[in-house]
């Protein structure tokens, strides 16, 4: 097979487990009522990767990631108000505290739910988006972990997978 079509195939094979996963994490909890469903489905992109270790890697990281980075933002928005200074100290505090956690890779979804958390526009109190975000990146992870095993058990599945 040539390059050209193995890298075709390789990205076809990609975007299919991205697609599902994505489909897996939004139906429910759009279906449930959800209105911002969409970040489960996100959280499942990212998480789908080529092989299953890599993608291991990336759900603990979403998840890490997430959790201090919602819980920071949580606690700076109740100790603080509403504003820019809560907000840059939280994605501050998000990133920092997963270096002190000894996972740096997961410093960058931290800084990302903080912010998620503190300035996108939602209904309820700034909790219920900590439990609805939290919620859809476990929706995210468990998909995406799911479709890439899952594809690594087809009898045509890559050598890699």
């Amino acid at each position: 097979m040539t390059l050209l079509l193995q890298n075709l195939a390789g990205g076809v094979r990609h975007a299919l487990m991205s697609a599902l996963a994505a489909l897996i994490a939004y139906l429910p909890v759009h279906m449930l009522g959800g209105t911002q469903a969409f970040w489960g489905a996100i959280t499942a992109i990212g998480v789908v990767q080529t092989e299953f270790h890599a993608s291991a890697n990336s759900a603990r990281n979403q998840s890490i990631g997430g959790l201090v980075g919602g819980l920071l933002g949580l606690w700076m928005f109740l100790l603080f108000g509403d504003g820019l200074g809560t907000f840059l100290a939280a994605v501050f505090f998000s990133v920092t505290t997963c270096w002190l956690l000894r996972v740096p890779t997961a410093s960058q979804l931290s800084g990302v739910t903080a912010t998620i958390i503190l300035l996108v526009p939602h209904t309820g109190t700034p909790q219920d988006m900590l439990i609805e975000r939290l919620s859809e990146v476990g929706c995210g992870v468990a998909s995406g972990l799911t479709v890439v095993w899952l594809a690594a058990k087809l009898p045509f599945a890559p050598k890699s997978a």
